[in-house]
């Protein structure tokens, strides 16, 4: 609309910015895979669905969704979805496994997981070590959230084995299991982590949630929930990539600068899991952890190396091309597009 009105006004097609010049999409319909979508940490996909952003696009987005971000990406192998909503590290175990995957856009600057113990079962905690021979509560095995489990267990000595992890979801399963006892520590999200918190269930021993704890846990920048794609898909649907990111960052930008209403109104209410007041502090307790715009930090990957690293020797040995597994090139164009959100 904006091109055919320039150009009704006699201004040349050269004179339009690169992004407003007419890009046939190579494929409307895209299926993309998450684990989780209730979760604060894809706030940004929620946003960019339900308030039309990716129909302003010109896409059909068909989203399925997944116990975990793990269950997410092995529809993407398996063909069954074409992009990733999930965790950046998950790039650097493709390609370790010799996958090309890359994200495109960002969603979390800082991971949002939680890690916990249950206050029933572990009454007299008094350190991570405690943790050994105890049932670990996570999204699904190998996701994010086992990832972060394992890297705090790590710096205490611990080995994954020492422990055992049981996948309870991101929902009311998850909350239940902590309640009734059948795990004895949870890493998980919001809102699942304030409800639980809020009713006594869960004791907080490690919080990625605020830029600064992130960072003291991981040693730099983590980045966290992301769309990420085979390199292949990429290289063949450049516009289609463009799209999804302009509907990304617009939804980022729109998350900065909600409100708790706005951001009540705007979510699913399947999401709010009862309680509108847990999710209102969960979302102002995560927002400063998510992207305002998209872009993904210089050190990023360096940092999501490192703490994979820590937990597994030979990733630690492997020559992994860290370049290959990101790209900012979508994202800054499309916050040309929408400077604003």
């Amino acid at each position: 609309m904006l091109r055919r009105h320039l150009l009704a006004s006699g201004l040349a097609a050269a004179t339009l910015p690169l992004w407003t010049s007419a890009q046939t999409l190579e494929k409307t319909k895209v299926t993309l895979a998450v684990g989780g979508k209730n979760l604060l940490y894809y706030l940004p996909l929620t946003i960019a669905e339900q308030l039309g952003y990716f129909k302003d696009e010109g896409l059909d987005v068909s989203i399925v969704d997944f116990a975990g971000g793990s269950k997410a990406l092995q529809a993407v192998v398996g063909g069954s979805a074409d992009v990733v909503s999930g965790a950046f590290e998950h790039t650097i175990n493709m390609q370790f496994k010799g996958q090309f995957m890359r994200a495109f856009v960002l969603q979390g600057a800082a991971p949002q997981i939680v890690l916990g113990i249950n206050p029933k079962t572990m009454p007299n905690y008094k350190g991570v070590a405690d943790l050994k021979g105890k049932k670990i509560g996570v999204s699904a095995p190998g996701s994010s959230t086992n990832v972060m489990a394992n890297f705090v267990l790590a710096k205490v000595g611990l080995k994954p084995t020492d422990v055992s992890f049981i996948g309870v979801g991101t929902g009311s399963g998850a909350v239940a299991a902590m309640h009734s006892g059948q795990i004895d520590a949870m890493s998980n999200l919001d809102p699942v982590i304030t409800l639980l918190q809020r009713a006594g269930d869960l004791k907080i021993i490690s919080d990625t949630r605020t830029m600064s704890e992130s960072e003291k846990v991981f040693g730099g920048p983590m980045p966290a929930g992301c769309l990420y794609a085979p390199q292949a898909f990429l290289d063949k649907n450049p516009a289609t990539v463009q799209a999804l990111t302009n509907a990304m960052v617009r939804a980022d930008k729109w998350i900065q600068n909600a409100g708790a209403t706005d951001i009540i109104k705007a979510v699913p209410e399947g999401y709010l899991l009862g309680d509108r007041a847990v999710y209102i502090d969960a979302f102002l307790a995560a927002k400063k952890a998510l992207s305002p715009d998209g872009m993904f930090p210089e050190k990023g990957a360096q940092t999501a190396f490192r703490a994979l690293s820590s937990v597994d020797a030979k990733l630690a040995a492997a020559k992994i091309d860290l370049k290959a597994i990101y790209t900012n090139e979508f994202a800054k164009k499309a916050n040309i597009k929408y400077p604003k959100g």
